[in-house]
C-alpha cells in the first residue's frame, strides 16, 4: 500500500478530530470543522506519535484506513481506457 491510497485519522471517542491525506507531493491536514492544510512529513509524525506511544490518553487512538480507488470498475486503472 502506497502512502497516497490510505487516509490516516486521529480519533477521540470514535470520533476523527484529525485526517491526514497525501495527494501526489503534498500532505494535507483536515480538522474536524473542516479547515485543510498542508503540513509535511515530519508534521505528520509529531501528530501521530504521541497517540501511538500513548501519552495523549486512552481515549485517542490513530486509525488508517485505505482510500477508495478513483477509477470506476471496467476501467484500466492507468489509462482510465474501458477494458477489453
Amino acid at each position: 500500500m502506497k502512502n497516497s491510497e490510505c487516509t490516516i485519522y486521529i480519533m477521540f471517542k470514535g470520533r476523527w478530530l484529525q485526517k491526514f491525506r497525501k495527494e501526489k507531493d503534498v500532505w494535507t491536514l483536515t480538522s474536524s470543522n473542516g479547515t485543510i492544510r498542508p503540513c509535511t512529513a515530519e508534521q505528520l509524525l509529531s501528530h501521530i506519535l504521541p497517540p501511538l506511544a500513548g501519552i495523549k490518553g486512552k481515549h485517542v487512538t490513530v486509525k488508517v484506513e485505505p482510500t477508495k480507488p478513483k477509477y470506476s470498475a471496467g476501467k484500466n486503472s492507468a489509462t482510465g481506457e474501458p477494458l477489453k
